[in-house]
């Protein structure tokens, strides 16, 4: 237990995450973050598994011991769900047409080169890393469109009781670093391990969900748009 929270102690913070988006949940259920604790669990459930897998064999997906810690398979379905997830809600948050157009079309072709990756990268033992760093960027550029629209219609872009405010910045914390850590674990390994990227990896997961947990302990209803 204590090798677990020293290694991914990021998960206790997920599940903490959980329980508090469950107990605020009448503060947006009918909000385009309504599914919001689903995303939340579904991150906490497969990061949970992705540890059993590296660390148990009984866990692993594949007979050859060789592949017995590959859990790469599962973070690839994972990618490819919440960035069509954080589509799906910002495409309904978003007002300006142009922008709900560039939400649609650049989702479809992400989601498109996310198929296309899958034929030139094995899905099952690597990292669609490519895809992952394309989708991080296109949600970043959301986010901004979101800030850009609360500037132009509220004058401000702060707003403390605003929880689509809280998870917007933390989903643009994390994913403007995101690509670069994530495609430099791939394609050079040494760098990842010489500069410690797992570990600040970690720190950008930290500080994200602890824009989600005070979004949701902070916000209110009728302050959600």
């Amino acid at each position: 237990m204590i090798e677990f929270l020293e290694s991914s102690y990021f998960i206790v913070l997920y599940l903490v995450t959980l329980i508090v988006a469950i107990a605020t949940y009448r503060n947006y259920f009918d909000t385009a973050l309504q599914l919001f604790p689903i995303y939340i669990a579904y991150t906490f459930f497969t990061e949970l598994l992705g540890y059993f897998i590296t660390t148990y064999e009984e866990f692993s997906f594949f007979e050859d011991i060789a592949y017995s810690w590959h859990n790469v398979a599962i973070f690839n379905l994972y990618g490819v769900l919440v960035f069509s997830f954080f589509s799906w809600v910002y495409y309904q948050v978003l007002e300006k047409n142009s922008h709900k157009k560039i939400v649609r079309w650049g989702s479809l072709a992400i989601l498109a080169s996310y198929l296309i990756s899958s034929f030139f990268q094995d899905p099952l033992h690597t990292g669609l890393f490519y895809s992952d760093a394309l989708a991080s960027w296109f949600l970043v550029l959301v986010v901004l469109l979101y800030f850009k629209e609360r500037r132009i219609q509220e004058k401000v872009i702060f707003d403390q009781y605003n929880l689509m405010f809280w998870v917007s910045s933390g989903l643009f914390v994390f994913h403007i670093f995101f690509p670069f850590l994530y495609v430099t674990g791939f394609l050079k390994p040494n760098i990842w391990i010489a500069y410690h990227f797992r570990e600040i990896l970690k720190i950008l997961i930290v500080i994200s969900y602890s824009f989600f947990l005070w979004g949701l302990l902070v916000s209110k209803r009728n302050a959600f748009h």
